[in-house]
């Protein structure tokens, strides 16, 4: 029985340790803003193509 709370502490451990990292990841850094364009196929635009 020890073995299993040794387990389960491990996991919850590396568990907590994995969620305080993408939380420290999604507060403290800043995803940089920049300009897009997308190229549409001219076969698009047109209503009578298929």
């Amino acid at each position: 029985m020890p073995s299993l709370f040794r387990f389960l502490a491990i996991l919850a451990i590396l568990g907590g340790a994995v969620f305080a990292g993408l939380f420290a990841l999604a507060t403290f850094v800043q995803p940089t803003q920049r300009e897009m364009s997308v190229t549409i196929p001219a076969g698009k635009l047109q209503p009578g193509n298929k």
